[in-house]
């Protein structure tokens, strides 16, 4: 039996980068920090828990999307694998908007 590639998980964390204690979205699935907008590269498909890396994903870059709002696209400070994520506008503490602008002035690195 196929596994589905998305499976939803809204959970509370603590960010590694930043400490900060993270609730849960409320609206969508919760995968990096608001602030720091910092992620743990975990998933092989969104919410599987089952990427063995557990490596920093960093944001490097942000543009937006015609239909997605935000896009934040991160690089894996451990096994340099590149991962784009759509940016939480809404819900429990949205992302930190002057963040992604100021990741917006930044191009994806090659």
């Amino acid at each position: 039996m196929e596994e589905k590639r998305f499976q939803k998980r809204d959970e509370g964390f603590v960010c590694r980068k930043c400490g900060r204690a993270v609730p849960p979205n409320g609206v969508t699935s919760r995968d990096h920090c608001p602030s720091c907008l910092h992620s743990i590269h975990v998933d092989l498909f969104p919410g599987d828990r089952k990427n063995p890396c557990g490596g920093l994903l960093v944001p490097v870059s942000a543009a937006p999307h015609p239909k997605k709002g935000f896009q934040i696209f991160y690089r894996c400070e451990k096994c340099g694998k590149t991962h784009v994520n759509k940016a939480a506008l809404t819900g429990t503490e949205p992302d930190d908007m002057n963040e992604i602008i100021r990741l917006t002035a930044k191009p994806m690195e090659e």
